[in-house]
């Protein structure tokens, strides 16, 4: 029989679901590293909500291990990556808690509209402060909302019901589709500008830590209020709590922070203008039953079945095709990821060429693959293969597949190019010795780098001394250099050069880079 572990209270519709399958199933609380390590002998199935850490020993523990399921869409309290090594699914249900967010949001806008927990707090205690809490009308008003994808949306359809007009940034978006929703679309000036309200959904990520930071604030809106249920960190919280202080931001409602639980003395607890919640978004009946008994249809499928839903670190395809396909899923994954950093503007189209060996396999799957790693690089949601192809239709992203015997030499090849608003960008990528992903093309240019953590790529005139320069600038800022590739059209022509890198360069560093003679383009890139 299989095995199932259950922590943090799952709700009980998702455990008995799982015994009415036919699994044996021990629930316990959240539990340290040192107690899930213990408990994890012979169990097949993990499920957790966000408390529990599932790290790199608690993976490695169990040989037995399949199957890690999420009850919530973040998975950053699981080392995927570990679990990926060990061949361990881990799985998250995306889409569970929209609703319930989205009303957070709304509730928190109207909370600090109306300074009601401010007034709550001052009658609790005794006081009657009728002319302090003086608040203000969402008729009318402007909401900006920065991130328009799922949780955005709802967010968005919701103010329209009470005469806000919306407005919304968010660059990957098509105008178009923003316009579908009765949205303005805008520049992120402009949402600065003209929002009496902001609303962040976007996702955290090295381009999107201290996304409001002081320099933000002092471009928008005198007392503008901000709302944040996305992520901690988004908002630098000391930048936000100065622009309160100075009386540029006239309040803030937050639910998430960069550290959890907040610190004692935390400055925003100090400001009667700041409403804080711990992190209760996602936290209704409704969404924790929803969650609960999609994760435990989903491991119930895959334990039971073979069936993967929802997966975050793999296809969902059956066992066969993934064992003979998965050093291309990974490929693919890492092609989409690269291109998303690479390119800039609007993401209009994605064009993948299957060649050689790959084009004698059916490659939905892989397509999904390239979809997952290019659109999370950009959506606060997690993409998975199941709603990958549905979320690229929904953001105008047209997706187009061929397939050709032509390989260029390489038993197989897959070639991928983005095209923007902006323009174009293309890369190429095979597997050497069966299973190692290599990029062997960067806009037709060839070289052999791997696709794996930070990568400098720049492209520069051909002229002696460019490398040099680089080089010696990553000494000077004690940035190491594990690996150097470059591709060139001719001499004298153009090159493309990818520099491995054991820590990232820092954006003053990057700076530097792009204003050197001879250098095209430069970006850090993460993988």
């Amino acid at each position: 029989m299989k095995r199932v572990l259950v922590t943090d209270g799952l709700s009980p519709v998702g455990v008995d679901y799982l015994r009415k399958e036919g699994l044996e199933v021990e629930t316990v609380p959240t539990l340290a590293e040192a107690e899930l390590v213990a408990r994890l002998r012979g169990l097949h199935g993990l499920i957790v909500r966000s408390a529990t850490r599932v790290t790199r020993a608690v993976v490695e523990a169990d040989p037995d291990l399949v199957v890690i399921g999420r009850a919530g869409a973040g998975v950053d309290n699981i080392d995927v990556d570990a679990a990926t090594e060990r061949g361990v699914i881990v799985m998250n249900t995306p889409g569970g808690n929209t609703i319930a967010v989205a009303e957070h949001t709304i509730g928190l806008l109207l909370a600090l509209a109306r300074n009601l927990p401010q007034a709550h707090g001052a009658l609790k205690a005794g006081r009657w402060e009728k002319s302090r809490y003086a608040g203000v009308e969402v008729y009318n008003k402007v909401l900006g909302v920065v991130g328009l994808g799922r949780i955005g949306s709802e967010v968005a359809r919701r103010a329209l019901g009470l005469s806000l007009k919306v407005i919304a940034y968010d660059p990957y978006l098509p105008r178009e589709a923003a316009e579908r929703l009765g949205v303005e679309s805008v520049e992120l000036d402009d949402l600065f500008q003209r929002s009496d309200f902001i609303s962040i959904h976007t996702p955290l990520s090295k381009d999107t830590r201290n996304f409001l930071d002081e320099a933000q604030f002092a471009r928008m809106k005198a007392g503008v209020r901000i709302i944040n249920c996305a992520r901690g960190g988004v908002v630098n919280e000391a930048a936000l709590a100065a622009a309160i202080r100075a009386g540029r931001v006239g309040g803030a409602a937050l639910d998430v922070f960069e550290q959890e639980p907040l610190p004692a003395g935390h400055p925003l607890l100090g400001l009667d203008q700041v409403i804080v919640t711990p992190h209760l978004a996602a936290s209704t009946e409704e969404a924790q039953s929803t969650v609960a008994l999609a994760i435990a249809e989903q491991v119930a499928a895959a334990l039971l079945r073979g069936m993967v839903l929802n997966a975050v670190n793999m296809p969902s395809a059956d066992a066969e095709t993934l064992r003979e396909l998965a050093p291309y899923f990974t490929l693919a994954e890492r092609l989409g990821s690269f291109l998303a950093q690479l390119a800039e503007g609007r993401m209009a189209e994605a064009r993948l060429a299957y060649g050689g060996g790959l084009a004698e396999h059916p490659t939905d799957a892989l397509t999904l693959a390239f979809l997952r790693g290019l659109l999370n690089v950009i959506l606060e949601e997690r993409v998975t293969d199941v709603n990958a192809a549905l979320v690229a239709r929904a953001r105008g992203l047209r997706v187009v597949e061929t397939s050709t015997p032509d390989s260029g030499g390489f038993a197989s090849l897959l070639g991928a190019t983005l095209a923007t608003d902006r323009g174009e960008w293309s890369v190429a990528g095979a597997l050497f010795n069966h299973r190692e992903p290599r990029i062997v093309r960067i806009d037709g240019y060839p070289l052999e780098a791997v696709p794996q953590g930070w990568m400098l790529v720049f492209a520069n005139l051909d002229v002696p001394g460019v490398v040099g320069r680089i080089g010696t600038l990553c000494g000077r800022h004690h940035i190491n250099i594990a690996g150097m590739q470059l591709g060139r059209e001719r001499r004298g022509g153009r090159a493309v050069s990818i520099l491995n890198l054991d820590d990232p360069v820092p954006e003053a560093v990057l700076d530097e880079i792009r204003a050197m003679p001879d250098i095209v383009l430069a970006k850090l890139v993460k993988l």
